[in-house]
C-alpha cells in the first residue's frame, strides 16, 4: 500500500478522539466523520484509564466535578456477603469524557484520504463480528436513598443476570443490568434494590458480551475502538481499552508512513489485538463461573470459553509478535 499521510477518521468515541491527536502530533492530516450512536450514561474512569488518557493529551484531563469512587463493595456468587474493597475512580458521562477530549482539536478537511480508521460502524463488507455471548445491558436512572452515599460502587449477582450500581452525584445514581430486566432483576436484589428508587429506565440497550471483528485491518483500512473490539463493562477496562487501541493502531500508520512492511504491521496489530480478547475473557470467564448457576450464567460462560478457543486459535496461526511499543512508535524486536 501506499504511505498515507492524509487520514480519515470515522467515529467520535474515545479510541477515535485519541488516535486523531496522537496522528496529528505525528504530523498527519486528520479528517473526522461524526457518527449517530446513543452514549453511555456513566463511565467510571480509573486511575490507570485516567493516565493513559493524560499520556496521550499531555494534560491532565478536567472532571473537578466528577464524582469519585473509593470503594467497591462486591455480593457475587449463591448466598455470598458483601465484601467492601478499596477501589480508584471517577465516573463521567461519555457525553462530558468526550467533550474534554475534542476540547481545542481542529480536524483537517480532505476530500480524498489515503487511509481510513474505522472507530464506529459501518465497517467494510469484508468485516465479520464475532461475539461471544448474547448478553445487552440496560441503565436505569435511579435516587439513593441515603443521600451522601456517593463513594462506592455496587457489584451484585443474581440467579438471571448481575447489577452494577454507579453513584453520579449527591443522590442520584445509575444502575447497569444485565440477564433480565432491571425491574425483575432489583426484585430479587439484597445488596443494591434497597439503596435506591427507581426513576426510569433508559431506552435501548448496550451490547455487552466480548466482541471482536476479522480481519480487523485490510488494504488502507483499519478498525478500531468499539467497531473493532468490545468488553464486557464488569470487568471495568473498557475506556483503558480503547486509548490503548489508539496508541497501537496511530503507531502502526506511523511505522507503515515511515517506511515499515504494511503486511507484517497489520498482522501484528490483529495479533496484539486478539490477545487483548484473550486476556479479557479468561477475566471475564471467571466473573461468570462464579457469578451463578442458572442457565444464562451457564450459556454466557460457554460462549466466552468458545471465544477463549477462537483466539487461541488465530494467535497459534500468527506466530511471536514482530514489534514491541516504545512510547507511541512501534519497533522491530531484536
Amino acid at each position: 500500500m501506499t504511505p498515507a499521510r492524509e487520514v480519515l477518521i470515522r467515529g467520535d468515541g474515545v479510541a477515535a478522539l485519541c488516535c486523531a491527536r496522537l496522528l496529528k502530533n505525528a504530523g498527519f492530516r486528520v479528517a473526522m466523520e461524526r457518527t449517530a450512536r446513543p452514549r453511555v450514561p456513566a463511565i467510571m474512569l480509573s486511575d490507570a484509564a485516567v493516565a493513559l488518557i493524560s499520556d496521550v493529551f499531555g494534560v491532565q484531563p478536567a472532571f473537578a466535578a466528577c464524582n469519585r469512587i473509593s470503594r467497591r463493595v462486591v455480593a457475587w456468587g449463591r448466598d455470598t456477603s458483601p465484601v467492601e474493597l478499596p477501589h480508584s475512580a471517577i465516573v463521567v458521562s461519555e457525553t462530558v469524557l468526550l467533550e474534554s477530549l475534542a476540547n481545542g482539536f481542529e480536524p483537517d478537511v480532505t476530500a480524498s484520504p489515503e487511509f481510513v480508521i474505522h472507530a464506529s460502524k459501518p465497517l467494510p463488507p469484508a468485516t465479520e463480528e464475532h461475539r461471544f455471548g448474547t448478553r445487552s445491558v440496560v441503565a436505569a436512572e435511579v435516587v439513593l436513598k441515603k443521600c451522601g452515599d456517593v463513594s462506592g460502587c455496587r457489584i451484585e449477582s443474581l440467579n438471571e443476570g448481575w447489577l452494577f450500581l454507579i453513584p453520579n452525584g449527591p443522590d442520584s445514581a445509575w444502575v447497569l443490568g444485565t440477564g433480565a430486566k432491571i425491574e425483575s432483576l432489583l426484585a430479587t436484589s439484597r445488596v443494591i434494590a434497597p439503596r435506591i428508587e427507581l426513576r426510569r429506565v433508559r431506552s435501548g440497550e448496550f451490547p455487552s458480551a466480548p466482541r471482536i471483528v476479522a480481519p480487523l485491518c485490510g488494504e488502507n483500512w483499519l478498525a478500531c475502538g468499539t467497531a473493532a473490539i468490545g468488553f464486557d463493562p464488569i470487568c471495568g477496562d473498557g475506556t483503558a481499552q480503547a486509548v490503548r487501541e489508539a496508541v497501537l493502531s496511530s503507531a502502526v500508520l506511523r511505522a507503515i508512513a515511515e517506511g515499515g512492511d504494511a503486511a507484517s504491521l497489520f498482522a501484528h496489530y490483529e495479533t496484539r489485538m486478539t490477545a487483548g480478547m484473550l486476556r479479557h475473557l479468561m477475566l471475564s470467564s471467571e466473573f461468570y463461573r462464579g457469578g451463578g448457576v442458572g442457565p444464562w450464567w451457564q450459556n454466557e460462560l460457554a460462549a466466552m470459553q468458545e471465544g477463549h478457543r477462537w483466539c487461541q486459535a488465530k494467535l497459534a496461526a500468527a506466530g511471536e509478535p514482530r514489534y514491541q511499543l516504545r512510547g507511541f512508535v512501534l519497533e522491530r524486536r531484536r
